[in-house]
């Protein structure tokens, strides 16, 4: 199941884990991505909350928490070459994966044709 939020961030859920990345939309804003900032492994993250910071020629922006829970796993190789963010956003551009408090909470968020519709 592929969700999206209106702070333009991506989930893709497998059992009760999220892959969270940015949405291609909001790599096209940023434009060229020079830094990449991702939470701990095992932070616990709360829906809102700043969760990491992708960074552009133009402006630094944060990554918020779509939904609660804890964090797995980050893309080190996304820290690592910052413009595969900008260039596979919904691809190898992932940034982390949270085990979701409840999976639940995703029938919440915007399906990819409500999206598109928000993004215009």
């Amino acid at each position: 199941m592929l969700r999206f939020t209106d702070e333009h961030e991506w989930l893709r859920l497998d059992g009760d884990v999220a892959t969270v990345g940015i949405t291609a939309h909001a790599a096209e804003q940023l434009g060229d991505l020079v830094f990449v900032e991702l939470p701990k492994v095992g932070a616990k993250l709360t829906k809102g909350e700043a969760a990491a910071v992708v960074e552009s020629v133009k402006a630094a922006s944060d990554v918020y928490a779509p939904l609660s829970g804890e964090v797995t796993e980050v893309n080190e190789a996304a820290v690592a070459d910052p413009a595969s963010v900008g260039t596979d956003p919904q691809g190898g551009g992932w940034l982390y994966r949270i085990k979701l408090d409840d999976p639940s909470a995703m029938d919440g968020l915007m399906d990819e044709a409500a999206y598109a519709e928000f993004a215009k």
